[in-house]
């Protein structure tokens, strides 16, 4: 059914009524015990993931993650800002809150991802003065400022854009590890053995997944050999 075709009635774009018959047939079909026991004991999911609102990059399918297993965190750029309770609304915070304290996860993951648009905004904005600056008051603009700290860090960009923008990437993932540090309840319970914070990081082009070495402060890669094997296997 093309665009043009969709009933003036329609609720839902037909993409995703299509979508939803599918999953009807599918999934849903075949897991309906799951679902069942997911309606009435609740979700218990051990880890927290903080990734970014691109489409293109979807958690729950990079990891193969079954319905409950983790409980997904998605905004602009992923970023954590840092705590700070006041009478302003904190959508990040709220749910990591509720990851911790209500949920009691066991792990929280801070993934980045290549290409990412809105740190590219911002590393545009760093490497040409004379660009149009993000706007200190659209949301998106006060948003991106979480990521300040990691630039001063990088320091002023001496490479490509593309290159400056994976940099800041990388980079920020660590600064919202530092952040997530400054929750009380994050702090405590990691000091404690209760809680393990992880930063990860995802290329949309080649599918490789990397991880944060905090002790060396490298990302390493995930898998190797399987990544290996599986691009080694014959494609039909």
């Amino acid at each position: 059914m093309t665009q043009s075709q969709v009933p003036k009635n329609a609720h839902l774009p037909s993409r995703l009524v299509e979508g939803y018959g599918a999953f009807l047939h599918g999934r849903f079909g075949q897991e309906r015990d799951r679902f069942r026991h997911l309606s009435e004991a609740g979700q218990k999911p051990k880890i927290m993931l903080i990734g970014c609102c691109d489409s293109r990059v979807s958690p729950e399918v990079i990891f193969d993650a079954d319905p409950g297993e983790i409980f997904v965190v998605r905004n602009v750029a992923n970023l954590v800002p840092p705590y700070a309770p006041d009478d302003d609304l904190h959508g990040t915070s709220a749910a990591l809150e509720f990851a911790v304290m209500g949920l009691r996860v066991e792990h929280l993951v801070v993934m980045g991802h290549g290409q990412c648009g809105g740190v590219r905004a911002f590393a545009e904005s760093e490497a040409d003065p004379y660009q149009r600056p993000l706007s200190p008051g659209d949301f998106i603009g006060k948003w991106m400022t979480l990521i300040g700290p990691a630039a001063q860090r990088v320091g002023k960009p001496d490479v490509s854009v593309a290159d400056y923008t994976e940099l800041l990437a990388l980079e920020s993932i660590k600064q919202s590890l530092i952040n997530l540090r400054s929750f009380p309840c994050v702090r405590i319970l990691e000091e404690r053995g209760r809680l393990n914070l992880h930063g990860a990081y995802f290329s949309i082009a080649s599918g490789q997944l990397q991880a944060l070495d905090e002790s060396s402060g490298a990302f390493v890669q995930v898998a190797d050999d399987q990544y290996m094997q599986a691009f080694s296997e014959p494609r039909f």
